[in-house]
C-alpha cells in the first residue's frame, strides 16, 4: 500500500465508524421534546412521562418544550426545521400530523417527508363530558336538549382541527344537532373553561378529563372508543347510545427531524419500547385511560399517511376548514 493510500483508507474507516460513535456518545447534552400545545394537555403529559424515563435511562435531561398556537402547526414547523441531530424531538399526534394538512389546506411542513418517526407512544380515546350545571345525564338527553335549544349550547374545542373539535363535529353531524364551537389554545385552557362553567360540554382526551370526572367537577356521558373502557365499565360508548359507528381516538408518538442518524433513532426506539412495556408504565397508562402503543419506526411511518387519508374524509364530511 502506498503512503498516499494509507490516509485515505484511515479516513474511510473513520467514516464507517462515525455512526456507531455518534450513537455511543448520544446524548451528551439536554434533549428537548417539542409539545405543540400549552401545558396541561395529554400531549404535554405524555411528553413529560416519556421524557423523565428517557432522562433516567440515558443520563441526560429530556425536557418538554411547550409551543402552542395555530393548532400545533407552529411547533411542528419548528421541529421539522430543527437540526437533524437527535437533540430536538416532537411529541406528535393525529391532529398535527394527520388532520391539519386537510383542515388548513396548506401547512408549513410535510408530515411524511420532514420527519423520521421514532416510536408510537399511546392510543387515547376521548370522553364526552359536561359541566354538572348542564341538566343532562346521558348522551340521549344531551341530544334532546341540543335539539330543543339549537345554536344555544356552546362546546369547548382545543383548537381548530383538534380531535376534540372534529369529534364534536362528527357528533353534530351524526346526531343532527347544532352546537356552537368556542376555540381555545389547547386542551388545558379548554378543560379549565369547562370546569369553571364557562362552557358546558366538550369531548376531551381520557387522561386529562378523568381526574375531573373522579373529583366530581365534570360528568362523563360516554367514551368515544368502539367499546367500553376497561377503566370505566359503567360508562357507555357513544356508539351504544344511538350513534352506531361513532369511533374517535387520538394517537401520540415521538418523531425526529428527517435525516436524524439511524443509530440515534434506533437507540431512542429501543428505550421507548422498553419503558412502555414496563409494569410501572403499563399501570400509569391504564390509570390515565391510555393504551401503550410501542412500534417500530417503520410501523409508525406507515401509520401517518393512512391516518392522513382517514381524517381527510372526516374533515371533508364535516365541512370544517381553517384558512
Amino acid at each position: 500500500m502506498t503512503r498516499t493510500a494509507v490516509p485515505i483508507v484511515i479516513a474511510m474507516l473513520a467514516c464507517v465508524a462515525m455512526p456507531d460513535l455518534h450513537a455511543q456518545g448520544y446524548p451528551n447534552r439536554a434533549v428537548r421534546i417539542i409539545v405543540p400545545y400549552p401545558p396541561g394537555g395529554t400531549a404535554d403529559l405524555l411528553a413529560r412521562l416519556v421524557g423523565q424515563k428517557l432522562t433516567d435511562a440515558l443520563g441526560q435531561s429530556f425536557i418538554a418544550d411547550n409551543r402552542g398556537g395555530a393548532g400545533g402547526n407552529i411547533a411542528t414547523e419548528i421541529a421539522a426545521k430543527s437540526p437533524a441531530d437527535g437533540y430536538t424531538l416532537l411529541m406528535g399526534n393525529a391532529p398535527v400530523l394527520a388532520i391539519n394538512p386537510s383542515l388548513y389546506g396548506k401547512v408549513p411542513f410535510d408530515p411524511v417527508r420532514d420527519f423520521a418517526p421514532v416510536s408510537m407512544v399511546a392510543n387515547v380515546p376521548l370522553l364526552l363530558v359536561v359541566h354538572p350545571s348542564l341538566p343532562v345525564g346521558t348522551v340521549k338527553e344531551l341530544i334532546a336538549l341540543a335539539k330543543a335549544r339549537p345554536g344555544q349550547i356552546n362546546y369547548a374545542a382545543a383548537g381548530g382541527g383538534s380531535t376534540t373539535h372534529l369529534a364534536m363535529e362528527l357528533f353534530k353531524t351524526m346526531a343532527a344537532v347544532d352546537l356552537v364551537q368556542i376555540t381555545y389554545r389547547g386542551s388545558g385552557p379548554a378543560l379549565t373553561a369547562l370546569v369553571s362553567g364557562e362552557v358546558p360540554v366538550m369531548f376531551e382526551l381520557f387522561p386529562t378529563a378523568i381526574s375531573h370526572v373522579r373529583g366530581g367537577k365534570l360528568r362523563a356521558l360516554a367514551v368515544t372508543s368502539p367499546a367500553r373502557s376497561s377503566l370505566m365499565r359503567e360508562l357507555p360508548a357513544v356508539a351504544e347510545t344511538g350513534l352506531p359507528g361513532f369511533d374517535v381516538a387520538s394517537w401520540f408518538g415521538v418523531l425526529a427531524p428527517a435525516g436524524a442518524p439511524r443509530e440515534v433513532i434506533s437507540r431512542l426506539n429501543a428505550e421507548i419500547v422498553k419503558m412502555l412495556g414496563s409494569p410501572e408504565m403499563q399501570e400509569r397508562f391504564a390509570n390515565l385511560g391510555a393504551e401503550p402503543r410501542p412500534s417500530t419506526p417503520e410501523q409508525f411511518a406507515q401509520l401517518i399517511p393512512a391516518e392522513m387519508k382517514k381524517w381527510a374524509k372526516v374533515v371533508k364530511d364535516s365541512g370544517a376548514r381553517i384558512e
